[in-house]
């Protein structure tokens, strides 16, 4: 197994926790905060909208299986990348679209994918493409949020349609 990690903020983290972890190839993904000034933030901190950290899912997985380039993708699709610190009904740097990376190789991955991707949005991809400066594991009670909660209104109003656009544009062999 080649084991890698990818960071990606596109919103709420529940969200986007919830459509990675489906996928053939990924072991793990874990809700977090990344790239603020805040020693040690909490959820409380982040809400506040004023730590500089956004909301991310650190996912690990088997490059043998699911690709860099195939995460990215599919990163590009369950979530509107043109909106500027926004996913739907919540609003705040915390919840802005970006890409986290620690080497040149993913650096260059994001570009690309963030170039293919544009043609798929009439408005511009705001998403950022940035180093990653620090990251924390968010708390445990929002570790795989939708599997232990996914009866919650949030949830069942915002990701059964990222579920969708998943199958929709990569089929049900990717879950």
């Amino acid at each position: 197994m080649a084991k890698k990690e990818l960071i990606l903020g596109g919103g709420c983290f529940w969200c986007t926790e919830a459509v990675f972890e489906l996928l053939k190839g990924v072991s793990d993904v874990e809700s977090g905060y990344a790239n603020g000034h805040t020693l040690n933030p909490t959820y409380r901190d982040i809400c506040a909208g004023e730590t500089g950290h956004a909301e991310v899912i650190k996912i690990t997985y088997d490059d043998t299986i699911i690709t860099t380039d195939t995460l990215l993708d599919i990163f590009f699709v369950v979530h509107n990348p043109t909106t500027l610190n926004q996913q739907g009904a919540d609003r705040g740097t915390q919840y802005r679209s970006t890409i986290l990376y620690t080497d040149q190789e993913t650096k260059e991955a994001a570009e690309a994918a963030l170039e293919a991707a544009q043609n798929d949005y009439t408005d511009p991809i705001v998403t950022t493409i940035e180093p990653l400066d620090k990251y924390y594991p968010a708390e445990a009670y929002h570790q795989d949020y939708y599997r232990q909660n996914s009866m919650q209104g949030y949830c069942m109003a915002v990701i059964p349609p990222k579920l969708a656009k998943l199958k929709m544009k990569f089929g049900k062999e990717m879950v």
